[in-house]
């Protein structure tokens, strides 16, 4: 058994429009967008106006923008194939989290259990 939560929405964005539309995220949620460090094609948005975190990602040029999900789990592998059996497709494999597509081609990523309220919200998988 494991758990899961629906913890990200991730703005993804081109490079040539990513500072702007970063900006507006901002400005919109009543944020201050923060660079990761470690990871700079990726932005924090510390306690937006939402009921989930909110991110951007630089997706590079010449892409199309888009929004994916990120859920969090306490245990990637077992959620990965759930979510196969469910009708999900791997896509690729990053860092730390997988990639998958649902059944109508949206993007969304399995990713390690690391909010702070993971185990007050997260439900368990039967």
């Amino acid at each position: 058994m494991h758990r899961v939560l629906l913890r990200e929405v991730v703005i993804d964005a081109p490079s040539e429009t990513f500072a702007a539309t970063r900006a507006f995220w901002a400005a919109a949620l009543l944020t201050e967008a923060q660079q990761v460090e470690r990871f700079p094609e990726f932005t924090v948005m510390p306690q937006p106006a939402a009921l989930s975190w909110v991110g951007l990602q630089n997706i590079g040029p010449e892409k199309t923008a888009r929004y994916h999900l990120d859920i969090e789990t306490d245990d990637v592998d077992s959620e990965v194939n759930r979510l196969k059996q469910l009708g999900a497709v791997q896509v690729a494999a990053g860092r730390a989290w997988v990639v998958m597509q649902d059944p109508s081609g949206l993007l969304f990523d399995v990713v390690p259990a690391e909010s702070p309220w993971f185990e007050e919200r997260s439900r368990l998988v039967q």
